[in-house]
């Protein structure tokens, strides 16, 4: 195939990606504002049901805006030679290809930031603000985004180093070791991401004594769980949504609650949520996740190795013969229709693991709480609670609120 047909290619499949996502965007906001179905009475009172539509709408306008303008941006990219001309004005001054991928990629990620920082600051500081979410400043915020940056480039140098020494090493078969890299990274990443990168952004505390702790550990010891690592983070500094969660894997597993949902629901309903989240790992939901996404990104390096090494794919992004930063964005872009179905089989098993820990509740607590947080979770988020078919089965990795509620009653 000719560098002309490959990049014919990779704009069809963008221009298609792009419009299926704003089509998909579109149905779920024009069905935002259908009747609330009875079996969600009681989740918003008239006002604000009001105040979600409002809340949902804006969002879609905002996502049409960001999404057309990193369409164009990208589009235009593409059709000049953009990123060809980027690592050809590094290889002038640099011969070194680990020096030349973290230049190249990194002068695309700070582009990327700069442009998309008024926009990140548009929706924290005037949406989420305007309907009572924002709860962080503009010191914080811009601290976020260097920490972030920093995090960004220290994870990203480590990946190329490896990736850049394997293809030397191995060339086309690169992609063997470079997958035993990233299935012990994100192993790694998943025992000890609450130890090591959450620290940096919130502060971790255990839970204090009280009733709540007596229940959590109450439930947990009824149904042979044994959890020691109980904290609270103090999400409140930033936004006032809420959330829980458990992360580490064996003896490391850790329960992570907000202080908003300390704060919004009552002990029984915490504790129900805990019971869904303990739900998961009895399933063993989080291995089976994990092999999962082992298998596909062995899948994903193996096919990128076709890419990667053919001069074509790079010379239609502009470059001059075969480049392997070329070769993986020209990748990134024509896997997408392999990656949209990816995403519809994960979402799929992800929405039966979420029926599977809340049919553990259903098991092991009381049902009626659980509900009754749900309900809660999307009142105070002011959650969509009519979002359109088609976006539920390619996007959504959670039921929706009433397949939830139903699945309780079959």
């Amino acid at each position: 195939m000719s560098a002309n047909f490959i990049l014919t290619v990779i704009i069809v499949f963008y221009i298609v990606d792009f419009l299926i996502e704003q089509l998909v965007s579109f149905l779920d906001d024009k069905n935002n504002n259908a009747s609330i179905n009875p079996e969600l009475k009681g989740v918003y009172d008239e006002d604000k049901y009001a105040k979600s539509l409002k809340y949902n709408h804006q969002r879609y306008l905002f996502g049409l805006f960001k999404n057309s303008f990193s369409f164009i941006i990208l589009l235009l990219c593409l059709l000049y030679g953009v990123f060809g001309n980027i690592e050809t004005m590094i290889m002038s001054a640099y011969q070194n290809k680990l020096i030349v991928s973290i230049c190249f990629f990194g002068i695309i990620f700070l582009f990327s930031e700069i442009i998309s920082l008024p926009l990140s600051y548009y929706s924290t500081f005037v949406i989420e603000h305007k309907f009572g979410f924002n709860k962080t400043n503009l010191k914080t915020f811009l601290t976020d985004k260097l920490k972030s940056m920093l995090i960004a480039f220290i994870i990203g140098t480590l990946i190329f180093s490896v990736l850049i020494f394997s293809l030397g090493y191995l060339g086309k078969n690169f992609w063997v070791l470079f997958w035993v890299f990233s299935v012990l990274f994100t192993i790694f990443i998943s025992e000890f991401y609450t130890v090591l990168i959450v620290p940096i952004f919130n502060k971790l505390l255990p839970l204090e004594d009280g009733d709540l702790r007596d229940a959590i550990k109450e439930f947990a010891n009824k149904v042979n769980f044994k959890i020691d690592n109980i904290f609270v983070i103090d999400s409140s500094r930033r936004s006032s949504k809420s959330n829980a969660y458990f992360s580490g894997l064996g003896k490391k597993k850790k329960i992570v609650i907000y202080d908003t949902l300390i704060k919004n629901h009552t002990k029984e309903e915490i504790v129900a949520i805990i019971a869904h989240e303990i739900g998961h790992y009895k399933h063993k939901h989080t291995i089976k996740g994990l092999i999962m996404s082992f298998v596909q990104t062995g899948f994903i390096l193996y096919l990128l190795s076709f890419a990667i090494f053919n001069s074509n794919v790079s010379i239609a992004l502009g470059g001059t013969g075969i480049s392997y930063n070329l070769g993986l964005i020209a990748f990134g872009l024509l896997f997408s229709p392999i990656s949209l179905l990816f995403g519809i089989l994960s979402n799929f098993l992800s929405r039966k693991f979420e029926y599977e820990a809340d049919k553990y509740v259903d098991l092991n607590y009381e049902t009626t709480h659980f509900i009754a947080a749900l309900k809660k979770l999307y009142s105070d988020n002011l959650s969509n609670i009519n979002p359109h078919k088609l976006n539920v089965f390619l996007n959504y990795s959670h039921p929706t609120l009433l397949q939830r509620i139903m699945a309780f009653k079959k």
